[in-house]
């Protein structure tokens, strides 16, 4: 039953996905406009993480920023269903610029391992195309609660032509990705995510203490393996992407944890700072305080939590 769901919504993306560009466009600014009238789970959100992130700017500057947030947030969920349903080759020809690319070929080259950390800016659906384009790649992802939610995510991930292997984020797919590094894998992470309680450690972000994930830290000590820090950003006014690799600071794979969450934090905020409309602004990144500081969940007056 499940499949059978999964197939029926990617029948249904297909649908959205064939849409024009404009109306794609279009369609997000009617989507931002709802969230915000009806004082949707994203506008909410949205606007709680800017008053974190940025207590010196005034509450209009704010508001404004959570429009266009809204707006670019609507734009990207749509512009991936477009991208998991149509053929990867036509979403690849959107790249229409390539930084740092010569970097991912030298570390694939050099065969000890690879570590593509992803933020959650621009597409990165995209760059996970373009990462399966180049040979065998293994994604770390947490799996949904549903499981017509992951039958999903396994379709539209799928792609013929493709070497992609979908690890889920617990022990057994963790001891994979150990294994794969030290073969010379390449393997990309999103290293954004929250983790349980217990799997991070506490380190600035935009200022504000949030609980960072320490595996891409372990894996890149443990195995030696490279990092670099990968996104497809938009470029332009028409469908269009900048493809970036941007070396690691060598403290992400210190053997101080510590040392390795803070460095990969400040990495994932000075690419979030270039342009702060196309990072994912709408996921609770501070729900877990600091133990002993008293901190309650930031979110909770917001009644998402229940």
């Amino acid at each position: 039953m499940p499949s059978l769901i999964a197939a029926l919504l990617y029948l249904l993306a297909s649908a959205v996905g064939r849409l024009p560009w404009p109306w794609l466009r279009g369609l997000a600014g009617v989507v931002a406009r709802l969230w915000r009238r009806l004082d949707a789970r994203e506008s909410r959100v949205a606007l709680r993480n800017l008053e974190l992130a940025h207590p010196e700017m005034a509450p209009a500057q704010r508001l404004r920023l959570r429009e266009a947030i809204l707006r670019t947030t609507a734009y990207q969920a749509l512009e991936t269903l477009r991208f998991w349903t149509r053929p990867h080759a036509q979403n690849l020809a959107l790249i229409r610029e390539r930084h740092g690319a010569e970097r991912f070929a030298e570390a694939v080259a050099a065969g000890r391992g690879l570590i593509v950390a992803a933020p959650h800016y621009g597409n990165w659906e995209l760059l996970n195309q373009w990462l399966a384009a180049q040979g065998p790649l293994a994604i770390l992802y947490r799996p949904p609660e549903s499981a017509v939610g992951e039958a999903f995510l396994r379709r539209v991930r799928a792609d013929g032509q493709a070497r992609v292997t979908q690890v889920r984020a617990e022990g057994p797919g963790i001891r994979q990705l150990f294994r794969l590094l030290k073969d010379g894998g390449v393997v990309g992470i999103l290293p954004d995510q929250q983790p349980k309680a217990g799997d991070g450690e506490f380190a600035p972000f935009f200022g504000k203490q949030a609980l960072t994930m320490t595996l891409l830290n372990r894996l890149a000590e443990r195995t030696g393996a490279q990092v670099l820090f990968g996104y497809c950003e938009r470029i332009g006014t028409g469908p269009g992407f900048a493809l970036r690799f941007d070396p690691a600071p060598a403290e992400v794979a210190s053997p101080d944890p510590a040392a390795g969450v803070a460095a990969l934090n400040r990495e994932v905020e000075r690419i979030a700072r270039r342009d702060p409309t196309q990072y994912q602004w709408t996921y609770k990144r501070y729900t877990l305080r600091p133990p002993g500081t008293g901190e309650d969940n930031p979110y909770r007056d917001l009644e998402l939590d229940r």
